[in-house]
């Protein structure tokens, strides 16, 4: 049966659910009829999983009523009832309840699906401080007996080191503790993370006092991130008793420190939170971070004392289901204004700290940088300029050079010019035509005799002279040259090798992709670091057309050669470079996410407004210049990568130097990955 191209359980995501309802004191019958609505919609919504608050079944707040009968055998009823439901319903639920076994009471969770429970989980640490006194009633997990136990006439695994698996979603296997056990030092979901669980739940009751709300954001989303996982956070809600304490309900859902989805607090009604969880990452980042399986070896013991334990339940791999996650347009740009500034400034001053560092160990005080009048470069130039500032020089250390070609425009030429004057560095100017005029002579090129060959020859004597010029300016003037190339452009091998603007003595721009130069200017120039002048400039540039300006245009005045219609929008690309060089996912992955990021709505209402932009793209163009990507990127422009100058790592999503990030063969071949393109619609 082949798999629905538009559904998220084809590309590793799965929709989980975290269900708050309302309850009432010692009322099982109502509460679990709360459980299976909110349980009903869940399954409808898609979800494979849904997690519910402790003692969810009997309430928590029911004091010494724990040990009355009634109450206790009402609660095997209700879960009898919730057992008989889930055979309607396609979905794995996690609920919490008073269990008697072997004369002891346990607080406990069942995970129940397909008509069955397939495991009770006991809590391991019973607070007993403060306003809680859980020890008074029940018995801590270690204090069992007994590994399994007699539960509406079936044998039923129980313990705290249970592991629970979804066969249908691959790599999908979740752990179980309660409330306080994410509370201690070492929780028992840390195992249960090195022992295989992408999906850690917690049902909780947590009464709300002020400022927890905020620590249990912290404690969930430290918990996902150190262990690599999604995490599942449930507390109760209406109906709990007030007498000593207040309750806000709150939901999170947290994969590897970041937040997918919360719940309104102190709501008046049952509800439930949904997220698609990226559990194919999840195994990709613990592949990754090789320590992750050290610290399990490590661990050993604790992680071999866990079972496992299967949970039926089937996916629909043929039916469409949007993903609802948003993903980023710009996953290496935060959408939010507050944090993109931030993100700005820690960039900047990495580049900047990195200059100043190259410039002190080598006794060098200046520099020699290219400046054509574009984005690259003029981001390049900032950085120069803040780092003379830091090291206490002055900017005339700097040695801008424009170099005008047989493409330059007037406005590219104008703002290099308008550039190094705010700025404040030494400028100067040379007319490349004549030494080009005089190679392409040497060579026999028609261009030298008038004719009018813009081949690749013509293009990279310009740029070949260009740095040739700034390297022996360097050696004249006792300075390094400063590159200015982007990852980006590393990335699609979109620079000149060699004696090009492929080389340079220290490269500043070198992991920081197109997208995040453009905003990086921006907020230079909204911030005013380079003084009020100079902003004007700085947006005349950010709005020019990325060009290499070496192919004369026909009409003058215009620009002849346009970047982004030979390699692709750049903001396309930096998407494709994020995902597969941070994540290696497939290619069918990266296209499926651009479509939830990028895609036109009339191809099945994807996705969200994003914020920062509003183009949209079909699934036809997604895939085009994907493939420019992948053939670009596998096969044609490693060589180039291979003997890259030093430059810093400025972020998580990678770079691409050969003595870090990423270490390839320069002779591959891009195969496996254009094979893939062949499962990835042109239309819908």
């Amino acid at each position: 049966m082949k798999s629905e191209f538009l559904n998220l359980y084809s590309h590793g995501f799965a929709r989980v659910a975290v269900g708050v309802p309302e309850c009432k004191i010692a009322d099982p019958g109502f509460n679990v009829a709360q459980t299976i609505e909110l349980a009903r919609q869940a399954a409808q919504n898609g979800a494979v999983l849904i997690a519910f608050p402790e003692l969810g079944l009997s309430a928590y707040s029911c004091d010494d009523l724990f040990h009355q009968e009634a109450l206790l055998t009402a609660c095997e009823r209700a879960l009898d009832a919730l057992v008989e439901e889930s055979t309607r319903l396609d979905i794995v639920m996690v609920v919490g309840l008073p269990l008697r076994v072997n004369h002891a009471l346990f607080n406990c969770a069942a995970v129940i699906s397909s008509g069955r429970v397939h495991g009770i989980v006991p809590k391991s640490y019973l607070p007993n401080y403060a306003e809680f006194y859980e020890a008074r009633q029940f018995t801590a997990a270690d204090c069992a007996t007994v590994e399994s136990v007699q539960l509406l006439g079936a044998e039923v695994p129980f313990g705290s080191s249970l592991l629970f698996e979804i066969p249908s979603v691959r790599n999908f296997v979740f752990h179980v503790e309660i409330c306080e056990d994410v509370w201690v030092p070492i929780p028992p979901s840390s195992f249960a993370a090195l022992a295989g669980a992408t999906v850690l739940l917690n049902l909780s009751a947590s009464n709300i006092v002020v400022g927890k709300s905020a620590y249990r954001h912290q404690l969930v989303g430290q918990q996902s991130a150190r262990c690599l996982a999604a995490y599942m956070y449930s507390s109760a809600g209406k109906g709990e008793s007030t007498t000593d304490m207040a309750w806000d309900g709150q939901a999170l859902i947290y994969e590897n420190g970041e937040r997918l989805a919360e719940s309104e607090r102190f709501s008046d009604s049952s509800h439930v939170i949904f997220a698609d969880v990226d559990v194919e990452r999840l195994s990709r980042e613990r592949m990754h971070q090789s320590t992750f399986a050290q610290s399990a070896r490590r661990h050993a013991t604790e992680v071999e004392s866990f079972r496992r334990v299967k949970c039926e339940v089937q996916v629909d791999a043929t039916a469409r289901i949007p993903l609802q996650r948003q993903v980023a347009r710009f996953p290496y740009v935060p959408s939010d204004a507050a944090r993109r500034d931030e993100r700005c400034n820690e960039v900047y001053n990495i580049q900047v700290q990195a200059l100043v560092q190259r410039l002190s160990s080598s006794s060098i005080a200046k520099v020699v940088i290219g400046v054509s009048g574009g984005l690259d470069s003029t981001h390049a130039l900032l950085v120069c300029a803040k780092a003379m500032d830091r090291l206490g020089l002055p900017r005339t250390n700097i040695l801008g050079v424009t170099m005008p070609g047989f493409a330059t425009s007037d406005r590219t030429l104008t703002q290099a010019r308008r550039l190094m004057e705010v700025v404040g560095c030494s400028a100067s100017e040379v007319d490349i035509r004549p030494s080009c005029i005089q190679m392409l002579k040497d060579l026999g090129h028609p261009f030298a005799n008038g004719e009018a060959k813009y081949d690749i020859t013509f293009e990279n004597v310009q740029a070949g002279e260009r740095t040739n010029h700034l390297f022996r300016l360097a050696n004249y003037s006792d300075a390094i040259v400063i590159g200015t190339g982007d990852l980006s452009e590393l990335a699609l091998g979109w620079c000149t090798y060699g004696v090009g603007d492929h080389m340079s003595h220290y490269n500043v721009n070198a992991s920081i992709p197109k997208t995040l130069i453009t905003h990086l200017v921006r907020w230079v120039a909204e911030t005013k670091q380079i003084g009020e002048n100079g902003a004007g400039v700085l947006d005349d540039i950010l709005s020019t057309e990325i060009s290499p300006e070496l192919v004369p245009a026909a009409v003058a005045g215009k620009i002849e050669q346009k970047t982004e219609s030979v390699i692709g929008p750049y903001e396309l690309q930096d998407f494709n470079l994020y995902h597969i060089l941070r994540f290696g996912f497939r290619p069918e992955k990266v296209a499926f996410l651009a479509l939830s990021a990028w895609g036109n709505t009339a191809e099945g209402s994807w996705p969200a407004d994003q914020n920062l932009e509003h183009r949209e793209y079909t699934i036809s163009d997604i895939k085009k210049n994907l493939s420019i990507f992948l053939f670009r990127f596998f096969q044609i422009s490693q060589f180039k990568r291979s003997c890259i100058p030093n430059a810093p790592k400025v972020g998580t999503g990678g770079s691409l130097s050969p003595r870090g990030d990423w270490r390839a063969p320069s002779d591959s071949e891009a195969t496996v990955w254009l094979d893939a393109l062949s499962n990835i619609p042109d239309a819908f």
